[in-house]
């Protein structure tokens, strides 16, 4: 359901200045970013073991001061801050991932993003997904479309699951292949934001994510893809809920609408164990 504009703050000026942040913020990740080689960050392991960069770091706080200056009232959940369980008694909270495919950054591949999503009682408002590397910004407000460096995008008109351009983790295709018949496997996009952005530009008709997707990582794509025509949802048809305690996702699909119910169907038909990410 899209929020009620009453009481939101003014979007047309938040939305150049957010524009302008994001922009901001991917020109400071790009500045540790090497193509095709190690990036100039320091890197170290979450728990867990996850990789972080100091350019995930410094991102991280610039977003955090730059957004909270946008709007003090906005609760906050960052892939790279602790969590505020505050949060989830705003009406308005930003959601961001300040690299979305950090392993893909910090090995020289262009495929990493900054992805930034307000959120208004708990669906997003706002979207924005920027792939630095690429010089390419995709965007969204809620009830008036999605935009690709400013040029309005939709999804693919594919109209059959078989013969479709898959994106996503490689059991997860394989099991399409095994219910459809062949399939394009296109390359497995690193940042799930960008993966997820790339299907509502219609560049990839079906992009398969995992279980453990968190709200940083889908968020702002999950608006740009609805305003393009598409849908994001788990193998049982239902779309992300936002903003709770645990922000993780299971097994996802990103579509458009017209071949999400062939998607689901395949899917969940003799599923085998759940795929890796």
């Amino acid at each position: 359901m899209m929020p009620t504009m009453s009481s939101l703050p003014d979007l047309a000026p938040l939305r150049l200045a957010l524009r302008q942040t994001v922009r901001e913020a991917g020109a400071m990740a790009n500045t540790y970013f090497r193509e095709g080689q190690k990036t100039s960050a320091r890197i170290w392991s979450k728990a867990g073991g996850s990789p972080v960069t100091e350019a995930d770091v410094a991102v991280d706080a610039f977003l955090k001061v730059a957004l909270s200056r946008l709007l003090p009232e906005a609760g906050w959940l960052s892939e790279e801050t602790a969590d505020d369980p505050a949060r989830m008694s705003r009406r308005l909270v930003w959601i961001v991932d300040p690299i979305d495919g950090t392993r893909a950054f910090l090995s020289g591949d262009r495929d990493w993003s900054v992805a930034v999503a307000l959120l208004a009682d708990g669906r997003p408002l706002i979207g924005l997904v920027e792939a630095p590397a690429h010089g390419v910004v995709y965007e969204a407000l809620a009830g008036a479309g999605a935009q690709r460096n400013g040029q309005p995008i939709q999804v693919s008109r594919q109209a059959k699951l078989g013969g479709a351009g898959l994106s996503g983790p490689k059991p997860l295709i394989d099991h399409v292949e095994r219910r459809v018949g062949r399939v394009e496997r296109l390359a497995r996009v690193p940042s799930l934001a960008l993966r997820i952005a790339r299907v509502a530009e219609g560049s990839i008709d079906v992009g398969l994510v995992s279980g453990n997707a968190r709200d940083w990582d889908i968020a702002a794509a999950d608006l740009i893809l609805a305003e393009a025509g598409g849908v994001l949802s788990g193998f049982d048809g239902v779309e992300p809920a936002y903003n709770r305690p645990e922000p993780i996702h299971g097994e996802l699909v990103a579509v458009s609408r017209g071949l999400h119910p062939a998607v689901i169907e395949a899917m969940t038909a003799g599923r085998d164990a759940a795929a890796q990410r």
